[in-house]
């Protein structure tokens, strides 16, 4: 293979969300990974004041005037984008959100649909508990690793 070519596959994963890449030529094969760090369960994210849950969230300090997020701590289990696409929080246009703040979900129970290269991928709860958080808007563009939902 090409070193040019090799070196552009190499930027390619450096600057976009995947973690893997693997390509077949004839007979040469290569595969370029990228190893991210793990991840704290609780992570902090900027989320506007009036939905701020704090009975179980610890505050930061009040912002100054004309701000309208402050920094919150939230507990729980953080779901992460598992791919880069476009986050929908229902089925379809006109259905109705598959989850809300509040509601209790089950391991396994569908929380929201991203669109990847016009594949709609359901995207699963990985664990039991009350979704704490939306943390993305419906049609916003995702990235690997984004923080979407905090159930706890």
């Amino acid at each position: 293979m090409d070193l040019r070519k090799l070196k552009t596959l190499i930027d390619l994963v450096q600057n976009s969300g995947i973690s893997e890449l693997e390509i077949s030529e004839g007979e040469e094969k290569i595969r370029i990974t990228r190893h991210l760090g793990a991840a704290p369960a609780t992570t902090l994210v900027n989320i506007p004041l009036a939905a701020a849950d704090t009975s179980s969230a610890a505050v930061a300090p009040a912002p100054t005037a004309g701000a309208v997020t402050a920094p919150v701590l939230l507990e729980g289990h953080v779901m992460k984008a598992p791919m880069v696409g476009t986050f929908y929080r229902s089925s379809g246009p006109d259905s109705a959100a598959l989850v809300e703040v509040g509601q209790t979900v089950k391991e396994g129970d569908t929380l929201c649909i991203i669109e990847a290269m016009k594949l709609m991928n359901e995207i699963e709860a990985e664990v039991s508990g009350i979704i704490k958080s939306i943390l993305v808007e419906n049609g916003q563009a995702v990235e690997y690793g984004q923080p979407m939902f905090v159930i706890g």
